[in-house]
């Protein structure tokens, strides 16, 4: 159900052309956005608005998947004014309001239009904004994590047109409390004293990462995301037809955490993932079944060998699966085989990229680097790893590759 949130609320009080919206982990900036923009496309006709992401994989999972569900539990969806393929909504008044991804050229230099809404601009290059930004002649609104700096604090700065608004996980009211209380877990591992009034005192930081964390994703504030462990990868728009299948990894989650099914396979010397499966609350008759629905079900499925009874139990279905080989310090030595490789990421594994991009060595309480990575932004990651041990010891695995 719709809820008209704190979010809502502040967001309506912006009246400059570019509207910043710079916010933590689940502050409702997407769904208090698009909102605003459906109730404007509805009072005003022939309003052209646009809504662009990163990909369009990004934008299906995110933007257009929140659109509908705001337009469906307020009654104001009609089949017939969606068009699917241009991904976009036109209503009764002639307004409309399309969808479409930063890397399509003849979108963002192409027609012009009234409203511009990025979602994570972080995730695009200035020169897209400024195209888009060009081509638009009413209202801009940007929305990001702030987990470092870019164009928007570089570019943007000091313009008379521009205001900023910081929503966090407390205006969001519609949030459900099981996920207020894990986002106010890393408040309590970050500091010593999480209600000081200097809270970022560096003799009050506890742990760095976890300090860090909650600056961006509590607090919504500009954080510095360092030591980021894969730079070695790039996007592309599918699995090469030619790519030859090493292995599906996985990892098991059940409540909180997903459980995660990853394609690896090697393509001109490259290693090429694809995210399969990520989704909480599975028990293993369902990932027996989604393995059998997305697999060759011939190449072996390598999964956390910590769960045995799972890994049976799936086996005993019909699945080709083994228990990964742990040895000592396992995670280090997947990621060094990892290291090896250029990857290449399918734009649609959008779990996967943003696991790339926030996966980072780990550092003790004075920010030193450890030789080991932080236990977060690693479902995918960790399914990655499983599967890649078939590449260092093809013969453990009866000749997989």
């Amino acid at each position: 159900m719709f809820q008209y949130t704190t979010a809502i609320k502040r967001l309506r009080t912006l009246s400059k052309r570019v509207r910043k919206v710079p916010g933590g982990t689940s502050a409702g900036k997407t769904f208090g956005i698009i909102p605003i923009l459906i109730d404007l496309a509805i009072k005003t006709p022939l309003l052209e608005i646009s809504v662009v992401s990163e990909t369009l994989p990004h934008l299906k999972k995110g933007a257009i998947k929140d659109f509908k569900k705001i337009m469906q539990s307020t009654n104001r969806w009609i089949d017939t004014h969606w068009h699917g393929t241009d991904s976009k909504y036109t209503f009764s008044n002639k307004s409309y309001i399309e969808f479409f991804s930063a890397d399509v050229e003849t979108k963002v230099r192409g027609p012009r239009r009234n409203i511009l809404y990025i979602n994570e601009c972080n995730n695009i290059s200035f020169e897209t904004y400024h195209q888009l930004a060009i081509r638009t002649d009413m209202v801009i609104w940007l929305d990001y994590n702030p987990t470092h700096e870019f164009w928007i604090h570089t570019e943007l700065e000091d313009d008379e047109d521009i205001e900023e608004l910081v929503l966090t996980y407390k205006d969001n009211e519609a949030l459900s409390p099981v996920i207020v209380k894990d986002i106010e877990k890393a408040r309590k591992k970050a500091f010593h004293d999480e209600f000081a009034i200097d809270l970022f005192n560096e003799y009050n930081i506890k742990h760095k990462y976890w300090a860090n964390w909650w600056k961006v994703y509590g607090l919504g504030l500009v954080g510095s995301l360092e030591g980021v462990i894969f730079s070695n990868w790039t996007q592309i728009d599918s699995i090469p037809q030619d790519c030859q299948i090493i292995a599906y990894g996985m990892d098991f989650g059940f409540t909180n955490d997903p459980t995660t099914l990853t394609y690896l396979g090697r393509w001109n010397g490259k290693l090429v993932l694809h995210e399969m499966l990520y989704r909480t609350g599975m028990v293993n008759s369902d990932i027996a079944r989604e393995i059998k629905a997305l697999t060759d079900n011939r190449t072996y499925v390598i999964a956390d060998s910590s769960e045995p009874k799972s890994i049976e139990e799936i086996k005993r279905c019909g699945v080709n699966i083994k228990g990964a080989m742990k040895g000592a310090d396992s995670v280090k030595y997947g990621i060094d085989v990892l290291l090896q490789y250029e990857l290449l990421v399918t734009s649609s594994s959008t779990n996967l990229i943003k696991e790339l991009r926030n996966y980072t060595w780990d550092v003790d309480k004075n920010g030193v680097k450890l030789n080991k990575p932080i236990d977060s932004y690693n479902h995918l990651i960790d399914s990655v790893r499983y599967a890649a041990e078939t590449i260092s010891k093809p013969k453990i695995w009866g000749g997989v590759v």
